[in-house]
């Protein structure tokens, strides 16, 4: 069952959720939005001719740092960015939290997650956004600004094994700030 505003507050206040840092104007009925934060992946296509998946592809991404907000970053189309939301959002282990995008954004080609839209029960960090512009035109994007929106779900019980519990191969546990693929480790 997905939680309403009455109760992500409640589970906050609980513990049973994190939200930080979290106010109430960002709260929606079913849901909290996100914010874009100021660091960027973004493929190095000039040095790395492929990518192999079995492999750890040394300078794959480079890291962009935008210091001031009001400069924000241009995302071209049909590329793909990886970046932060500001805010650290973590589940207990009868948890989950779902990533969602924004409709005016995607009403203008961005899409903000590929697939990882996911927060395993027992991990708390800041979201991966897997940013791509599916328009035809450059779109240029600022920290700070509304990215994204998170849902939250309770599970029918607590589940045995939450997400870094040993054997379960987690590659991304409290993660702050955003990372490249770890793809490579699952052929190790």
């Amino acid at each position: 069952m997905i939680l309403s505003d009455k109760s992500i507050k409640e589970k906050r206040e609980k513990g049973e959720i994190c939200i930080e840092p979290f106010s109430e104007e960002f709260l929606q009925p079913a849901s909290y939005d996100l914010h874009l934060d100021k660091y960027f992946l973004v493929f190095n296509k000039e040095s790395i001719g492929m990518i192999d998946v079995k492999e750890k592809t040394k300078g794959l991404m480079r890291e962009i740092v935008v210091k001031k907000a009001s400069d924000g970053i241009i995302i071209h189309p049909h590329e793909l960015v990886l970046a932060n939301v500001k805010e650290i959002t973590g589940v207990n282990s009868r948890h989950v939290g779902r990533l969602e995008g924004k409709s005016s954004l995607a009403r203008l080609g961005l899409i903000v997650h590929v697939t990882a839209g996911f927060l395993d029960p027992g991990n708390k960090l800041r979201l991966t956004l897997e940013l791509v512009n599916l328009s035809p035109l450059p779109i240029k994007i600022y920290p700070g600004m509304k990215i994204a929106q998170i849902a939250f779900e309770e599970l029918d019980d607590d589940c045995s094994k939450p997400y870094g519990s040993k054997g379960l191969g987690s590659k991304y546990k409290g993660d702050l700030k955003v990372k490249g693929s770890n793809m490579w480790k699952n052929f190790k």
